[in-house]
């Protein structure tokens, strides 16, 4: 399953970036500066060796997108949204293709600016249609920044399409995070029928899905279910969330995912 899921992450990982560049002189610079200079350094704990050799790329072009980028990536994943920000701006100034979806995944999944991410998904559905990136479509992500912002009917329609759409598609898998955000809209909802079928279909995928296991215990809970019932699944849900199995996505690594459930030890 896991293997499945990050084989589609590489695929889509690669289709969101765009096509190769075919600026040879960008090229070089990012090669000298990035491969050869900041990648020979962890930016966990030489993030100060890594943004010199960026500088000094940029010092010889500042128009290439990707450094401004690489600039940004590590100090979003250290949390320091406010100073990785002004870079990625400047990475979508220069190459807003690349880069102005990549943004939105960003302020939706790293820094919480769901208006924000919402403004820039539609420039970029308008632009460019409704692409991919990071594993899932710029609408799947807008679903996500409407739940947070406790707009539920709009979330609802916007993952509603997303799941047919994969659905009418038989290059794609069905994928277990879709039906988990589509079943918490439908949870938001208080649609539990609704909600639990559709938890069904991604514990089918992915049996381990603590997160999906706790969401379907509470409306069980809500339907009147019994109550030994709803502890014994969210004891399941606990388990498999020591073990590791929760929402499946690359990023999990950096930030917890809206509703991602986080069990106390």
């Amino acid at each position: 399953m896991k293997n499945i899921i990050l084989g589609f992450s590489l695929f889509f990982t690669l289709l969101s970036f765009g096509q190769v560049s075919t600026n040879k002189a960008h090229d070089a610079i990012v090669e000298e500066f990035l491969s050869n200079c900041a990648e020979k350094h962890n930016y966990i704990f030489e993030m100060t060796e890594w943004q010199d050799c960026l500088d000094q790329g940029l010092k010889k072009d500042s128009t290439v997108a990707y450094l401004w980028q690489q600039k940004a990536m590590p100090y979003f994943k250290c949390k320091k949204y406010e100073v990785g920000m002004p870079f990625l701006d400047k990475a979508v100034f220069y190459n807003k293709e690349r880069w102005l979806s990549y943004r939105a995944f960003i302020k939706c999944i790293f820094s919480h600016e769901y208006k924000d991410a919402i403004v820039d998904f539609d420039e970029a559905i308008k632009l460019y249609g409704n692409s991919y990136v990071m594993d899932h479509s710029f609408s799947f992500y807008k679903g996500i920044c409407y739940l947070q912002l406790n707009e539920y009917e709009k979330a609802e329609k916007l993952l509603d399409d997303y799941v047919n759409d994969i659905y009418k598609n038989r290059q794609q898998l069905e994928h277990p995070t879709a039906y988990f955000y589509q079943g918490i809209a439908k949870y938001e909802l208080k649609k539990w029928d609704e909600a639990i079928a559709i938890f069904d279909k991604a514990l089918k995928i992915y049996p381990e899905f603590s997160d999906v296991k706790y969401y379907k215990a509470i409306c069980w809970l809500k339907q009147g279910k019994p109550k030994d019932d709803v502890i014994a699944l969210v004891g399941l849900a606990r388990e498999d969330a020591a073990k590791g199995f929760s929402i499946n996505e690359d990023n999990t690594v950096y930030e917890t995912y809206p509703y991602q459930k986080k069990f106390s030890k």
